[in-house]
């Protein structure tokens, strides 16, 4: 098995880093032989501009560019994909999202012909979704904010493509108390993704 952990914040010490380290802590402690790898979209330099070219290669006018490809092959080389990101705006960060579209492509994650013939390509993968949200978990119910980020990123993003979201959750509440219940409960859903669930 080999899991591929994205994390799109500016800041090498934050908390989202932490949390995936975590992550990956408990999923070296699982049953199952495991390889990882991190993708630090900040980091690393990643450009979330959709631009001309991409929107040439949705149209299947041009192959991904290099960038783009190189994403691919990281993914295809994945069993399980998990992304940590903190919750901007009720949703993910723009960095993110950017990749998601520049990388989630007509062709590669999904074939849709405007005739009308719609395909997913993604159903080998498992994806796992940890949003590190400020707010507190009433907030994220009483405005049906958690609903809402679970029906646009599963379903908009994941279910479109075919790809399985086997576990997603929001750590509330990480400005206050609860940063230290985040890291305990990201090593315990690392051991799970080690153990193979």
């Amino acid at each position: 098995m080999h899991t591929l952990i994205v994390t799109a914040h500016p800041e090498t010490q934050s908390l989202t880093h932490a949390i995936a380290a975590q992550l990956a802590h408990g999923i070296n402690q699982g049953d199952a032989p495991h390889t990882l790898e991190f993708a630090h979209l900040a980091q690393e330099g990643f450009d979330p501009r959709f631009s001309e070219a991409d929107l040439a290669v949705h149209r299947r006018q041009a192959a991904p560019p290099a960038d783009v490809r190189a994403e691919h092959e990281r993914i295809e080389r994945s069993d399980t994909l998990v992304l940590v990101f903190p919750v901007y705006w009720w949703s993910m960060p723009a960095l993110l999202k950017g990749w998601i579209d520049r990388v989630f492509s007509n062709g590669w994650a999904f074939d849709y012909d405007p005739q009308g013939s719609f395909t997913k390509k993604l159903g080998r993968l498992s994806v796992h979704l940890v949003g590190v949200a400020g707010a507190d978990a009433s907030t994220f119910e009483r405005y049906g904010y958690g609903a809402a980020i679970k029906t646009q990123i599963d379903l908009g993003i994941f279910d479109y493509s075919g790809a399985k979201v086997q576990v997603s959750t929001l750590l509330t509440d990480s400005e206050n108390c609860g940063a230290s219940q985040a890291l305990h409960t990201a090593q315990e859903l690392g051991r799970s993704i080690g153990n193979g669930v």
